[in-house]
C-alpha cells in the first residue's frame, strides 16, 4: 500500500474521532430517552422492531426503537423480552409491561450485560404483559424477513440441528440454539467468526454477482449497480449489523470511485464507513465486535497490499498463500482483543482458517443454491453435496479444536503493552515499503520500548480490587513486582479467575481466607500452585508470610461501620464469629484489607465495597 494512503485527511479525522470518543465520550441516555420513564415502571410504549428476534426458553427478545411512552414522545432503544409473542422485523408494536434497568454486575474481568447494552445505546429493558401490532412493516421489509424466515425453515427441515445451525450461521449469521460443546469447538479452533454474517459475506455476494453479470454480458455500469443492489439486499437479510454495514459502505465507495474514474479503493471505503458509523452511533467505538471488525479489515488491506504473493506461483498456491496472509494478519492484529476480552488465544486458528475460510464461502453458496433448488422442488440435486460439505466443515472444526494448542489461556495485557505491540506490528506490516519503514522505525521503536517502561514507572506499588456480586465479596491484590493474591472464597472461582486474568496474572501466589472454612475443591483445580492461608486452623493472627519482596500479615478481623468507624474483632472464641484480615507490605508501603473484603485502606486512602461493583484502591 502506498505510504500516501496514511496521509489522507479522512484517516486523521477518523483517528481524532476515535481518540476523542475513547477519552471523552461515555454512552448515556439522551433527554427524551425511554430510560427516563423508569420511575413509572408499568408503561405502554410504541416502537419499531429493529432486530431479528433472538429465541430464548421463555421469550423472544428484540431491540425496539421507541417512539412514545404512555402517550408522550420518547426516543432511544429498548431491549424487549416478549413471552408468547413472535415479533417481526420492522413492525410497529404497542407493548405494555414493566420497565427495568438491564441486569448488571460490574465484576472485574467478567461479562456485564448492562454495559454491553449501553455500548449499543440501550439503557432500558421491558418485559411485556401484552403486545399488539400497531402497523405492519412496509412490503419491502416483509419480503426480506419472509425470505430470511423461509431460508432458515428449509435449512432446519433438511439437515440435523447441528448442521442446520452451521448453515444458518455461515449464510445469515443465525446459528440458533447450538450445542455448547460444538460452540466451544468453534471458539477453540479459531473459527467462531465464521458463524457470524460478516463483511466477508458481503464481499463474496458482491463478487459472485459481478461474476454472474459478466457471464451474462451486462455492461460494467449495470454490473456494478446490480451487484450493489444484491449486496444491499443481503446486508438487510443478514441483519444489517455494524460489520455488514461497514462492508457494504466499502463496496459502495469502491464502486462509486470506479464509476467516477477515481481509484478510491477499499481502504477509503473502510475509512468512510467507519467514520459514518461512529458519527451516528458513537457508542460503537466501545463495542468489541466493531473493534475486531475494523482492525481485522484494516490489517488484511495493509498486509495483502504490502506483502505480495509472487505472480509466478500456481493459482491454487497463490490462493492459499493469500488466505494464510489474511488469517495471519487478522490473528496478529486481534491478539490484544483475544487476550483482554476472552483470555484465550487459538494457535491452530492459523492453520484451520486456511481450510475453513474458503470452505465457508463454498457452504454459503451451496446453502443458498440448495434453498433455490428446494423452491423448484429440485432440492434433492444438492442435498447430498450440501450435507457432505456441512459435515466436513463440522468435522474439521472439531478436529482442530481437539489439539492441546487449540486454545491457550492467557492473561490480559496492560495499556502500555498493547501500545508497544501495535507500534511493533505497524512497523512489521510496512517493512516491504523500505523508505517508509525507515521513516517510521524510530517513532515505532520509541513506543515499542518506551510505553511499557513508562507504564511500569508510573504504576502503583499495590493495587487492591474489592469485588462484590450480590453482597458476596472477594478481592484481588496486585503488587508492582507481579505478585498476586486472591482474598475470600464466597465468589465463584471461575469469576475470580477472570478477575485475576484481567489484572495480568494467571496464577495467584496465595489464596487468603477470612475464616477457617474449608476451601471449595474448584479453587484447587483452577489455582493448583497457590498457597492457602487459613486462619485459626493452620495459621494465627500475628503471623507474617513472605512472598518474595511482599510480606503478608495475618491480623484479627478488622471491620468498618457505615459511618466509617473501624473496630477489630480481637480474641478467639472457637466459633464461626472468629474472622481475620490482612495487610500487605511492599517497598515500605502498607495496605490493609478488611475482613471479608468489605473495605481496604492505606494511610489516609480508603475504599469501601459496593454492591455489584468493583472498587479499586491504588497505592
Amino acid at each position: 500500500m502506498h505510504p500516501d494512503m496514511y496521509k489522507r485527511p479522512l484517516l486523521w479525522c477518523l483517528a481524532a474521532l476515535i481518540v476523542g470518543l475513547a477519552f471523552f465520550y461515555r454512552p448515556a441516555p439522551s433527554g427524551q430517552d425511554v430510560f427516563h420513564f423508569l420511575p413509572q415502571k408499568e408503561v405502554t410504549l410504541t416502537g419499531r422492531v429493529e432486530s431479528f428476534a433472538v429465541r430464548k426458553k421463555k421469550s423472544q427478545n428484540v431491540i425496539i426503537k421507541v417512539f412514545s411512552v404512555n402517550g408522550q414522545k420518547a426516543t432511544g432503544q429498548i431491549y424487549a423480552r416478549l413471552p408468547d409473542f413472535t415479533p417481526q422485523w420492522k413492525d410497529i408494536l404497542e407493548i405494555s409491561g414493566r420497565l427495568q434497568q438491564p441486569y448488571g454486575v460490574d465484576l472485574l474481568g467478567n461479562f456485564d450485560w448492562r454495559n454491553y447494552l449501553a455500548d449499543k445505546g440501550i439503557f432500558t429493558e421491558i418485559k411485556s404483559s401484552s403486545v399488539s401490532v400497531v402497523r405492519p412493516a412496509a412490503w419491502p421489509w416483509r419480503v426480506i424477513r419472509a425470505l430470511r424466515t423461509d431460508i432458515l425453515r428449509v435449512l432446519n427441515e433438511a439437515f440435523p440441528p447441528d448442521l442446520a445451525s452451521i448453515a444458518g450461521g455461515v449464510l445469515l449469521g443465525e446459528r440458533g440454539e447450538q450445542d455448547p460443546a460444538l460452540y466451544s469447538a468453534f471458539q477453540d479452533s479459531g473459527a467462531i467468526h465464521l458463524l457470524v454474517a460478516s463483511g466477508g459475506n458481503v464481499g463474496f455476494v458482491t463478487l459472485l454477482t459481478l461474476a454472474v453479470c459478466s457471464w451474462i454480458g451486462l455492461s460494467r455500469k449495470k454490473m456494478l449497480l446490480l451487484a450493489l443492489g444484491v449486496a444491499g439486499a443481503y446486508t438487510l437479510l443478514a441483519g444489517a449489523d455494524a460489520p455488514l454495514v461497514r462492508a457494504y459502505f466499502m463496496a459502495v465507495c469502491a464502486c462509486t470511485g470506479y464509476l467516477l474514474g477515481r481509484n478510491s479503493g477499499v481502504f477509503q471505503g473502510l475509512l468512510v464507513s467507519c467514520f459514518l458509523i461512529l458519527l451516528f452511533q458513537p457508542a460503537s467505538v466501545f463495542e468489541t465486535g466493531f473493534q475486531m471488525s475494523f482492525l481485522a479489515t484494516l490489517a488484511i488491506i495493509i498486509c495483502l497490499n504490502n506483502y505480495k504473493v509472487p505472480g509466478k506461483w500456481p493459482k491454487t498456491l497463490r490462493f492459499f498463500a493469500q488466505i494464510f496472509l489474511a488469517t495471519l494478519s487478522t490473528q496478529l492484529v486481534l491478539l490484544p482483543e483475544f487476550t483482554n476480552v476472552f483470555y484465550k488465544v487459538s494457535v491452530t486458528g492459523l492453520i484451520s482458517n486456511m481450510l475453513l475460510v474458503p470452505l465457508a464461502s463454498v457452504l454459503m453458496g451451496l446453502s443458498f443454491a440448495y434453498y433455490v433448488c428446494n423452491l423448484l422442488h429440485l432440492g434433492w440435486i444438492l442435498h447430498g453435496v450440501t450435507y457432505g460439505a456441512l459435515w466436513l466443515f463440522k468435522t474439521l472444526v472439531v478436529y482442530f479444536a481437539s489439539f492441546k494448542m487449540s486454545a491457550l489461556q492467557v492473561y490480559a495485557w496492560s495499556a502500555g503493552t498493547i501500545a508497544a505491540y501495535y507500534a511493533g506490528l505497524f512497523l512489521v506490516f510496512n517493512l516491504p515499503l523500505k523508505n517508509f519503514a525507515r521513516k517510521i522505525a524510530l517513532p515505532c521503536l520509541v513506543v515499542l520500548f518506551g510505553a511499557p517502561l513508562a507504564e511500569y514507572f508510573f504504576a502503583p506499588d499495590i493495587q487492591i480490587y474489592l469485588l462484590n456480586e450480590w453482597n458476596k465479596s472477594g478481592a484481588v491484590i496486585r503488587t508492582k513486582n507481579g505478585g498476586a493474591f486472591l482474598a475470600g472464597s464466597e465468589l465463584d472461582p471461575e469469576k475470580l479467575q477472570a478477575a485475576l486474568l484481567k489484572t495480568g496474572v494467571k496464577q495467584p501466589n496465595a489464596i487468603l481466607l477470612f475464616t477457617d472454612e474449608p476451601v471449595p475443591p474448584e479453587f484447587f483445580t483452577r489455582f493448583p500452585n497457590a498457597r492457602v492461608i487459613r486462619p485459626f486452623a493452620d495459621n494465627w493472627p500475628g503471623d507474617n508470610f513472605a512472598f518474595g519482596p511482599v510480606t503478608v500479615q495475618l491480623n484479627w478481623g478488622e471491620h468498618e461501620t457505615r459511618e466509617g468507624r473501624r473496630w477489630i474483632n480481637e480474641g478467639y472464641s472457637g466459633t464461626d464469629k472468629d474472622d481475620a484480615s490482612y495487610c500487605f507490605i511492599y517497598k515500605g508501603k502498607k495496605a490493609c484489607l478488611g475482613a471479608f473484603s468489605r473495605f481496604a485502606y492505606s494511610g489516609d486512602k480508603s475504599a469501601t465495597a459496593q454492591r455489584n461493583k468493583t472498587i479499586a484502591l491504588k497505592i
